[in-house]
């Protein structure tokens, strides 16, 4: 814990010192401390620290939501777009540029997370359909389903609009580049309640990973878990993917690698995610403006490229696999 807490505090010290150009640690500490108008000091108030603190909270967002997900649905592959997130999002997005006009990040954030919402609940009502109630496998597939007819829909209407979409692009590929704290601070309220309902949650996420009946003879209310659970993850998924756009595999990969260090229990499971999905997030940024320097890959980009092969390796393991 203290290593990731170290390892933590380096990726910010550095998210902040790399960039186009290179600043000396010196500077950040005037820039924070001594503030003047020097054009480095602009930089890093402006620009830099913001894109660190969204890095931050959409990193400990999606990290939490992907631990919780995979606990309720007890599928160790689970990922918070399983339900709908992105799709929704993505879709509402579309929606908001076509028939709204919209072409700025801040527009982009209230569909992309109201978006979220919606589908999300959607998805639920659909999975909990039936005579047995909420059922993991019924969820999984009903959010699959939905995913997969928003996104077809999503790409129909881009390719009969491309203009339109254009700005939607960079959104799209999952990047934190010009996301300051206009688009930050509206959404963290959200993100602040979403890692309040996990921390009510998480407790009981033990009992219910043993399976229902079980969990009902050890005093767990699994509805009112599983409400928690779902609030919490379209929140905390729904904010993320409304500032940064749909990154994948933190909220996949990350939880994986803090069951590999401490075991099955979902309370350190989701306190050490909590510390390494933002390291993940601040790593994937930092690299994805060195390796094409002064261009940038997006951080959904450079996520996809090391979170599949270190993926690979981690489902075969069984003490990192199973739940």
């Amino acid at each position: 814990m203290i290593f990731a807490l170290v390892l933590l505090i380096l990726l910010v010290t550095l998210s902040v010192m790399i960039g186009s150009k290179a600043i000396p640690l010196s500077v950040i500490w005037e820039a924070v401390f001594n503030p003047s108008d020097d054009i480095d000091q602009f930089s890093i108030r402006d620009y830099r620290l913001p894109r660190t603190g969204v890095g931050l909270c959409v990193g400990v967002a999606l990290g939490t939501a992907g631990a919780l997900i995979q606990a309720l649905t007890r599928n160790p592959l689970a990922d918070p777009g399983i339900l709908g997130v992105n799709a929704g999002a993505s879709f509402f997005v579309a929606i908001g540029v076509t028939v709204f006009g919209v072409t700025s990040i801040q527009g982009y954030v209230w569909f992309a997370f109201f978006g979220a919402l919606i589908v999300t609940v959607a998805v639920y009502v659909i999975g909990s359909a039936g005579r047995g109630g909420v059922d993991p496998v019924q969820l999984t597939l009903a959010g699959v389903a939905v995913g997969a007819v928003l996104g077809g829909i999503v790409t129909a209407m881009a390719l009969l609009d491309p203009q339109a979409f254009d700005q939607m692009r960079n959104w799209n590929a999952g990047s934190v580049v010009g996301r300051g704290w206009n688009v930050l601070l509206p959404v963290l309220p959200f993100l602040v309640l979403g890692v309040f309902f996990a921390v009510i949650a998480v407790p009981a996420l033990n009992s219910i990973a043993l399976g229902d009946d079980l969990a009902r003879s050890l005093g767990a209310n699994i509805i009112r878990t599983r409400i928690l659970v779902i609030l919490a993850v379209t929140l905390l998924a729904g904010g993320a993917t409304a500032i940064a756009g749909p990154i994948g595999f933190v909220g996949l990969m990350v939880p994986h690698i803090a069951r590999w260090i401490v075991g099955p229990d979902q309370r350190w499971i989701v306190a050490y995610t909590i510390l390494l999905a933002p390291c993940l997030v601040l790593a994937a940024d930092i690299v994805g403006r060195v390796v094409i320097r002064p261009g940038e890959f997006p951080v959904g980009i450079v996520t996809a490229f090391v979170g599949a092969p270190v993926l690979i390796v981690l489902v075969r393991r069984k003490k990192a696999s199973g739940l």
